[in-house]
């Protein structure tokens, strides 16, 4: 037809469609068959995965296209391009662009019968081609009706009458590397849009939506039907899950199959056409038997497909029963019968399905009599599993068949929608048919291998994968649809039904691959009809080789009825184990133990023996072993002739590694986040203490651990708990197991941590995954429950004071839609994938069930996770014979009876080998000679999981009584784990347990498993989980071989690995740990190495070294009696001729094979483990020369001599991954070796597991990650929705939890069940609950240990601040010892305080870099000051001081009593404020001043309003008559900037719930941020001109406020009939750092200092406030406390004294009213305060019986200004020198006030300046009204100018400097001569501006002493806008 197809079509699948086509026009009445070759070429559209792209499109295309021959295919030569044409990509020869982007807005001319469709290049795959093609060779909407061939037209050049798709895709430089087709590089319709642009419109259907079947597998369809069968009432949402939800039994490994749906994990995807009629032209041809491999993350986009036929070839004979409804051509053949169905979802998360009928009742009496000794007849006990119908009733012997309801759950689940897709409405989005369930049920069975178990989950994703197949591709595709006239606005190709008299033809066809495995019946009339044949063939045989049988019934009605009926030996015993519950199962295996029936088991194992008796050949053995007993052995010597102990014998589990710590302190930053948020829910500032209770589960084991790792952990210590705990029997004081005992301790918490509200107890819920039993579903007996009923009680909850933390390694159950944690407190454990463990320095790799997964897929080496292939077959076997025992009960017997003839092996019985697996021996023989090599005795231990107790007993006891038959009781120790009991030892090893760690106590046992390390024992851990029980470095092998396959949850499969986890050291010269991924469970997977990627592959191979060699001799480490071990047994099926010794030699791979008849398919043989690859692991460890070992039954059985090459024996190997077998070698002989224990403590364990466990863990999930993560992750959770993604490699730990808390929510039995949200909210966490998640055995005890430890510090450091702890300065040892007051007076006097000189020396050491002031009483030492002044701020001495209750807090205090004061209501919202403006007028600054009042609500009764409008009038102040103990009559100021967060504003306990009022003055550009943090505190806003001013401003705006609004109180109070006098005079001013304030105590009788006490600011303040006369003094202060106050050599305590006061004032505004602060001021302003206060006459009392303490805040404050430039206006470095300029110069600009640069110019610089008064004390610098700070060089002189003023006596002083700040109009000529200078001695005067300058020098008369230059004019360095400040200089003549 014009093209050639180069594709090559295989003759099986022509003869089956030629078949099919003929059948169907033969058997069809309404059809007219699809022509063959439309079915072979015609296919439909196949979207590969990423990672099968190539290969699938390739694969695609051989089956779209075919060929006209059957010769292989030809690869395509390109055409070379004619001479001279264009060849670029997207341009036609003629160099005419066609790309869609350059032609969409083109008018382009299509002729008629022709269409625009887009072409792509595989050259340019971003571009679309824009060509035209005659329309009768496309297909229509439905992907049908186009001709073969082809004809098209260039839109570019306009060429037209191409007839060959092969010459136009030449024209348009296709460039195709193979050969070209029309359907591969045909994509996309063209149309025009709304706007007329030329745009891709929807794909171009090449495959028809006829039903065909790909050579891949049969495309089946996927919509409802109108005959089909409704479902009963719906299921709640936990029966319908994702894979392991409900495990029946065993796994499900996909096997080979093209069946992509269903092998959802092992094939990439085939596309579902959008036409359902599938199968109905009979093209049933086979796929393809080779397993197809993906790896990669799923598909969501276009999921798999359903429906393929599996593994049987090509059908082998005509199948009956043809469907007269095949495919129809047309529309019309269609009829509209389909009743919609949609789900909903109602709030209480379960799906509503809504059913399209309902199926016909049973008649009356019509049942199913269950047939009389079914399981004696059959040997196995049938499951029915309901599926669609009502199951009619089974009566008889009914008890012998079990009914699920699992698989009706399923379809159920399968047709309720998710919310999400309604949108689009019910029409074009249908849930699958009945026909369409049944049909994939039928192709699931068909998959399953004969030991593979049938999963409900994975049949869930099936129906959801199919569905997503069928209807999201088309839902993505709508909204996108171009609304073009010709279209029907309906999705393109909706899926047609498969109609229910199809479905047969079709189950049969599917079933039919399998041979016997699946049968289809369908010939019944009813269920109960159809089970009655089941139950007539299972009792005549016809079943034997049937696995399961599939009912299919069309009853009365019309309606579809089907049920599946389990028939196989194997998955019936499997799933009925699996529907009782764990402890039911362990009821059930106790009573077969205690009731006799083990007991034909146990003859049955004695008679395949030798003779058919076992006993006899142990008691012949155990005679032998009694014999030879004269003859010493290795141990026994040991005791006659003194040998070297071990020298590398060390314990070192309780060291606490650096990660550790790391974790520990991101618990305390979860704890600080919570206390920081604004909730409010943990007040960290209020506790003092921490105390603590771990909860564990109630194994004593486990108890007695956490007790160990407690006592050396030091946390008693750090907690100022070893005092009272002496012994480790008090440690249990602090560890409670979750028992009924728990009950009265948890009590006690509760009532102490309501005793103590001030101690924070930490409730540590250990192993928090046991246990999650809601307490209203358990009896009152049963200890289910009790976890919820202690830590999730009302009680704990509401405590303010009690933080839960559950500590667990699988947190999946904690993690749902109604979890009580919220995701920010959750904290995970560093991954190693993310590096975050080599931030910590980590000297150890974490080996857990990532490292064990990656090991069975490394090429190299043999893997640590493995399953023995012979202990399952014999165990297949023998469950067979035993059809009514539990599996348990067989396979622990078994594995009991293995080790008991691996040790009779190993004693010599070599004939018994074939009894026992390669696995177990290699086991037994590592077990006795790993010890023989050291001197020591150090071996190796073996974990033998048994989760009964009763067969754990069972086991302990037969394996010692064969021990000690053996003569082995010496040699290794038995030991029964169990949880309930301690752990007891024998006195042979208790004593060397007591050598070992040289213990002295003679009462001293072991109580953990890991002071067993080094114990060569084999320790049966019985229990239904692990309980967080820790295992010694020395395990070498866990057995897992029995624990139950019944439950495949992810927490339950994990949790059992998890034992085998292993910290590998790094840096060791044995270590070969390799660089991998850390745990699943506390991992993020998706730092996962893929699988697919070989070179990130983990090998094993670096960790057990990779020439792997194996001697058999015994001079290995394990012994070995021979390299022969057989599988053979006695056992039915397995075959009884063993090898021959001399054939051991001669082993190759396919012998090693025959040594396994019963062994897995072939499908399953690359996961399947073998016994000598088994074997081999053991001898691997040697890697040295071991010491000798004669076998200790047989002397005369000695190790041969090293070159005996009957010593050295080649292994046969069979693989998993590379199927290298083991090589011979030999070894030379060294005396002793390194101690086998030691070498081995840096290899991980070796791990066995059941088959079917293995299965599901190898197995890779669609998501590229084990299949374990996919299952359901707790048996006490379900699946949210069936609707859900997978979990994705990508996904951080974080995005995990997220995860399942998305898509789980607990069942009812769950705890959290409860935990509802309210209404209005989103979630319910409880604000004080964390989760510590982490993998098993990482040290996840040591961590929360060391949490609880630094907590203890925090709190202590968080009560503690860093308090200024420096001593008075400048105090002169030349003082006159003078006591004016009383040591022991209260208050000061003030006659006395009259008589006192003024202390002009500056005392505070804060000051210490200033200058210091001249006083006649004090000479400065000599030394001088040797610190420089700008390390004084740095290097202030301070203490760590604990916070008193009477302190002041920051903004992160957060109490209950604080919140109102803080202004925080019960709903936290903030307090409402309203601002006020209040104005007054100055002289000095020569206009009115307005201030801002924010006043909050409930602070307004402090003011006083106009009646009228509201207006502010005044603060009001009390009389000083006043009284009232809670109340201070003092308001306090407190101006602060830049510590909204840190500033100490919070006086709540520092007043100590006194009634005060506390203003905060802040500049304006602050004020929001601080109403932020300070709600409830009144704001004073300064003005915006002070914006940038100092903290004199503040002090001055502050002392003249008050005083106008005294006088505003003293005329309203007037008003009431008070004197003006009368009304309070003083204010507060404090700093914004005072912390405490504290009292001394003082002896009144001896005067003597006492202690310093804490005490409250409100007992200073009303002491102070009460003084006699106290509104006679101007000025009242505190001492600033120091450590060493009263420590002083040479002084005396005076209570009370005259002299500056700093930080902290009462200061009477009243008396003070013409002493003002410096309104311009930086720095000193207090000083300079001080001595003008004094200078005018008022008294200045410091009260030194009181101090107070100044927190250091290293943020904001008014110190930090910056000096910068004004150009760049970023901080720069500018010297002191470039503060000032030459007026009028061009100096560089500095935007720093002028009053500052002039302050920090001569505090710098005046050294220089005064030159003569620089270190001459005796030659000051006098300073008129003013102190400036000029450094501590140079002394000043302060004088003042007033009248009256009192001022030191100046006679015979030699001033070297005369300094005039601001000079007013009394400072006059005469007033400066008083005063005499040195000659040379420097005058500066400074001025406001250059014109005061030189008034004043006139004024002054300065230039008559003093000598000027032009040159000694100054100004600041500010621009002109900026008013800088002018002095002046000159030199004294």
């Amino acid at each position: 037809m014009g093209n050639s197809y180069a594709g090559q079509l295989h003759s099986t699948r022509f003869e089956e469609v030629l078949h099919s086509s003929i059948e169907a026009s033969l058997r069809s009445n309404t059809v007219v068959p699809r022509p063959v070759f439309s079915q072979l070429y015609l296919e439909a559209e196949h979207q590969p995965t990423a990672q099968n792209a190539g290969r699938a499109e390739n694969e695609e295309d051989d089956e779209e296209d075919g060929s006209e021959s059957n010769s292989p295919p030809i690869p395509y030569q390109m055409k070379p391009p004619p001479e001279g044409s264009c060849t670029t990509d997207g341009f036609c020869q003629a160099g005419k662009d066609l790309r869609l982007g350059s032609m969409a807005t083109e008018c382009l001319e299509v002729p008629p019968g022709f269409l625009l469709v887009g072409a792509k290049s595989p050259s340019i795959p971003d571009h679309i081609l824009v060509c035209a093609v005659d329309r009768r060779f496309l297909p229509d909407e439905r992907g049908r009706n186009a001709l073969l061939g082809f004809a098209g037209n260039c839109m570019g050049c306009g060429e037209k009458g191409f007839r060959y798709f092969t010459e136009f895709s030449n024209h348009i430089n296709l460039k195709l590397s193979t050969q070209p087709k029309k359907q591969k590089h045909l994509k996309y319709h063209l149309l025009r849009n709304a706007q007329g642009l030329l745009v891709r419109g929807p794909l171009i259907r090449w495959r028809a939506t006829d039903n065909r079947v790909r050579q891949t597998g049969a495309v089946v369809p996927a919509g409802p039907s109108g005959g089909e069968d409704p479902l009963s009432a719906p299921q709640p949402t936990g029966t319908h899950t994702h894979p392991g939800t409900h495990t029946l039994s065993g796994t499900h490994t996909h096997a080979a199959s093209a069946l992509s749906a269903l092998n959802t994990d092992a094939a990439p995807p085939l596309h579902m056409p959008d036409n359902p009629h599938a199968l109905t032209n009979g093209n049933h041809c086979p796929p393809s038997q080779q397993p197809l491999q993906q790896s990669g993350a799923a598909t969501y986009g276009r999921p798999s497909v359903i429906g393929t036929i599996t593994n049987a070839g090509p059908p082998k004979k005509r199948h009956k029963g043809w469907s007269p409804e095949s495919s129809s051509t047309s529309d019309a053949s269609t009829k509209a019968t389909t009743t919609a169905v949609s789900g909903t979802r109602p709030d209480n998360g379960a799906p509503v399905t809504v059913s399209q009928g309902s199926s016909p009742p049973l008649p009356p009496g019509e049942s199913v009599t269950v047939p009389d000794f079914l399981v004696q007849t059959c040997k196995l006990q049938p499951v029915i599993f309901t599926g669609h119908g009502k199951l009619p009733a089974l009566c008889g012997n009914s008890a012998e068949v079990l009914v699920s309801p699992l698989l009706q759950a399923c379809y159920r689940s399968s047709q309720a929608l998710p919310r999400v897709y309604e949108q689009y409405g019910a029409t074009p989005i249908q849930p699958l048919s009945t026909q369409m369930q049944i049909l994939l049920t039928v192709y699931y069975l068909v998959q399953l291998g004969p030991h593979q178990m049938p999963l409900i989950e994975d049949l869930e994703q099936i129906f959801m994968r199919s569905w997503r197949e069928s209807h999201l591709t088309e839902i993505r595709q709508y909204p996108q649809t171009h609304p073009h006239p010709q279209m029907p606005p309906q999705l393109p190709g909706l899926p047609q039904p498969l109609t229910p008299s199809q479905l047969p033809w079709l189950a049969r066809l599917a079933a039919s691959s399998s041979g016997e495995g699946v049968l289809v019946l369908d010939g019944a009339a009813s269920l109960a009809e159809g089970l009655e044949d089941v139950f007539l063939r299972l009792m005549e045989g016809r079943l034997a080789q049937t696995s399961y049988v599939v009912l299919i019934c069309m009853g009365k009605s019309q309606g579809l009825e089907s049920c599946m009926v389990v028939t196989g030996k194997h998955q019936c015993r499997a799933l009925a184990e699996s529907m009782l519950s764990p402890g039911d199962n362990l009821k059930e295996i106790s009573y077969e133990i205690y009731s006799g029936m083990t007991t034909d088991l146990r003859a049955f194992f004695n008679s395949l023996g030798p003779d058919e008796d076992m006993e006899g050949v142990l008691e012949k053995a155990s005679v032998e072993s009694r014999s030879h007993s004269s003859l010493p052995s290795t141990q026994e010597s040991a005791d006659d002739s003194p040998k070297p102990a071990c020298t590398e014998y060390r314990v070192e589990w309780h060291e606490i590694r650096a990660i550790q710590l790391a974790v520990a302190r991101k618990l305390l930053s979860h704890v600080c986040a919570i206390a920081d948020s604004s909730t409010q829910n943990l007040d960290l500032g209020s506790f003092d203490k921490v105390e603590f209770l771990i909860c564990v589960p109630p194994s004593e084991v486990t108890f007695q651990q956490v007790i160990l790792h407690l006592w050396n952990s030091g946390v008693l210590q750090e907690l100022g708990l070893d005092q009272e705990v002496l012994s480790l029997q008090q440690v249990e004081q602090y560890v409670v197991k979750l028992d009924q005992e728990a009950v009265g301790r948890i009590d006690g918490l509760i009532q102490k941590s309501k005793m103590n509200p001030y101690t924070l107890f930490i409730l540590v819920h250990d192993h928090a995954h046991w246990d999650l039993s809601s307490s209203h579903y358990s009896g009152g007996g049963s200890r289910e429950g009790l976890v919820d009923s202690l830590l999730n009680c009302r009680q704990i909850r509401d405590a303010p004071n009690i933080l839960t933390l559950h500590v667990t390694s699988f947190p999946f159950a904690l993690q749902t839609q109604y979890t009580r944690i919220s995701p920010y407190n959750e904290i995970h454990w560093p991954s190693s994938f993310s590096n975050d463990v080599d931030l910590y320095h980590e000297k150890t790799k974490y080996f857990g069930i990532s490292e064990l997964l990656e090991s069975t897929r490394s090429g190299a080496g043999l893997p640590l996770l493995r399953f023995d292939s012979s202990f399952e077959n014999m165990a297949a076997a023998v469950e067979e014979r035993f059809p009514k025992l539990h599996s348990a009960v067989i396979r622990t017997q078994l594995l009991i009876q293995h080790y008991a003839v691996a040790l009779m092996v190993v004693a010599g019985q070599a004939h018994l080998q074939k009894h026992t697996s390669v696995e177990t021996l290699e086991i037994v023989q590592c077990l006795l000679g790993s010890a023989q090599r050291c001197p020591s005795n150090h071996g190796h231990m073996v974990l033998l999981r048994v989760a009964s107790p009763a067969l754990a007993l069972v086991a302990q006891q037969r394996l010692a009584h064969v021990r000690d038959k053996l003569g082995f009781q010496n040699h290794f120790e038995v030991v029964l784990g169990n949880p309930s009991s301690a752990l007891s030892l024998g006195k042979h090893f208790l004593e060397q347990l007591k050598v070992w760690m040289k213990v002295q106590d003679p009462d001293w046992t072991p109580r953990t498993y890991l002071e067993l390390e080094a114990l060569p024992c084999i320790l049966i851990l019985a229990g239904v989980d692990p309980l967080g029980e820790s295992l010694p470095r020395s395990l070498k092998y866990c057995d897992l071989r029995v624990i139950s396959s019944a439950y495949l949850q992810r927490t339950p499969l994990e949790q059992e690995l998890g034992l085998a986890a292993y910290l590998v050291k790094v840096g060791d010269q044995d270590a070969r740990a390799p660089a991998t991924a850390s745990d699943l469970s506390e991992s993020d997977p998706d730092k996962l190495s893929s699988t697919d990627n070989e070179e990130e592959e983990v090998v094993v191979e670096a960790l057990l070294h990779k020439k792997r060699k194996r001697v058999y001799s015994h001079d290995s480490d394990c012994l070995s009696v021979s390299s022969c071990t057989s599988i053979n047994s006695d056992l039915p099926g397995l075959d009884p001729s063993p090898p021959s010794a001399s054939q051991h030699s001669q082993h190759s791979q396919s012998e090693a094979s025959a040594l396994d008849p019963d062994k897995p398919p072939p499908q399953s043989q690359p996961q399947s483990q073998s016994q000598p690859q088994a074997q081999a692991q053991t001898q691997v460890q040697a890697q040295t020369p071991p010491h000798p070992l004669p076998d200790i039954r047989d002397p005369g059985r000695a190790a041969r001599p090293e070159g005996d090459p009957s010593t050295a024996q080649r292994r046969p190997s069979k693989s998993t991954s590379s199927g290298s077998g083991g090589s011979s070698s030999t070894r030379a002989s060294t005396p002793r070796q390194r101690c086998s224990w030691a070498r081995n403590l840096n290899r991980p364990p070796v791990v066995l597991l059941p088959r079917a466990v293995y299965q599901v863990l190898t197995a890779p999930d669609a998501s590229g990650l084990p299949k374990s993560t996919a299952l359901l992750p707790h048996p006490s959770v379900e699946w949210a929705s069936s609707f859900r993604p997978l979990l994705s490699k990508m996904m951080t730990c974080t995005e995990q939890s997220l995860y399942y808390r998305q898509w789980t929510v607990p069942k009812p039995t769950h705890m959290d069940r409860s935990n509802r949200a309210p209404e209005g909210r989103a979630d319910n966490f409880h604000p004080r609950r964390l989760l510590l998640s982490g993998p098993p055995q990482v040290g996840k005890t040591g961590a929360y240990l060391q949490f609880l430890g630094i907590l203890s510090r925090m709190l202590i450091r968080l009560m503690e601040v860093d308090i200024y702890d420096e001593e008075d300065i400048n105090y002169s040892e030349k003082l006159p010892l003078v006591q004016h007051h009383q040591a022991g007076v209260s208050w000061p006097s003030m006659d006395i305080m009259r008589t006192m000189a003024f202390d002009y020396t500056i005392h505070d050491p804060k000051y210490e870099g200033i200058s210091p002031i001249y006083s006649t009483e004090y000479t400065p030492s000599e030394e001088g000051n040797p610190r420089r002044q700008e390390d004084v701020y740095l290097r202030r001495r301070t203490s760590r001081i604990k916070l008193s209750k009477y302190a002041a807090y920051n903004t992160y205090h957060h109490c209950e009593q604080c919140h109102q004061y803080m202004g925080f209501n019960p709903r936290y919202q903030l307090y409402e404020s309203t601002l006020h403006t209040f104005t007054f007028s100055h002289l000095l600054l020569g206009e009115e001043i307005q201030l801002y009042f924010i006043i909050p609500k409930s602070k307004e009764h402090h003011f006083a309003f106009s009646q009228s409008g509201g207006q502010l009038e005044s603060l009001r102040l009390p009389l000083v008559s006043d009284w009232n103990p809670d109340c201070i009559k003092s308001p306090i100021f407190t101006p602060t900037t830049g510590r909204h967060e840190h500033g100490l504003f919070n006086l709540y306990h520092a007043m100590d719930g006194a009634s005060h009022l506390h203003i905060l003055v802040v500049k304006e550009y602050e004020m929001a941020v601080y109403k932020k943090y300070w709600p409830n505190h009144i704001m004073l806003v300064l003005p915006t001109t002070f914006n940038g001013a100092g903290i004199g401003a503040a002090h001055f705006l502050i002392k003249e406020l008050s005083y106008h609004n005294l006088e505003l109180e003293r005329s309203r109070r007037v008003e009431h009939g008070s004197r003006p006098h009368d009304v309070w005079p003083f204010i507060i001013l404090a700093d914004d750092s005072c912390v405490m304030w504290n009292a001394l105590d003082v002896d009144p009788k001896s005067g003597s200092i006492g202690t310093e006490r804490n005490v409250s600011l409100k007992q200073v303040l009303q002491h102070m406030e009460s003084s006699a006369d106290i509104t006679q003094y101007g000025l009242c202060g505190l001492r600033k406390w120091s450590s060493r106050y009263g420590n002083q050599t040479g002084r005396h305590h005076e209570p009370f004294s005259r002299g500056h006061l700093h930080d902290f004032l009462l200061l009477n505004v009243d008396l003070t009213q013409n002493v003002q602060y410096n309104q311009n001021r930086f720095t000193c302003d207090d000083v300079d305060f001080n001595l003008r206060a004094h200078s005018a006459g008022l008294l200045v009392c410091r009260f030194n019986n009181f101090s107070v303490m100044k927190k250091q805040i290293t943020i904001g404050g008014y110190r930090t200004f910056i000096v910068k430039t004004k150009m760049t206006d970023v901080p720069t470095t500018v010297q002191p020198s470039q503060y000032i300029c030459a007026p009028d110069s061009k100096h560089t600009f500095l935007s720093t006030p002028a009053q500052l640069l002039l302050e920090k110019y001569l505090q710098h610089t005046s050294h220089k300046l005064f030159p003569l008064s620089a270190r001459h004390y005796s030659h000051p610098v006098l300073s008129v009204d003013c102190y400036l700070n000029l450094g501590p060089e140079v002394t000043v002189c302060f004088v003042s100018s007033r009248p009256h003023s009192i001022n030191l006596s100046t006679s015979g002083l030699l001033f070297g400097g005369l300094l005039l700040y601001f000079c007013d109009s009394f400072v006059t000529p005469g007033f400066l001569k008083k005063f005499h200078f040195l000659k040379g001695a420097t005058l500066c005067v400074i001025c406001p501006n250059r014109s005061a300058l030189r008034q004043t020098v006139v004024r002054l008369e300065l230039e008559d002493e003093w000598r000027f230059r032009l040159s000694d004019e100054f100004q600041t360095a500010n621009a002109k806008e900026d008013q800088p400040l002018f002095f002046l200089t000159g030199k004294h003549i």
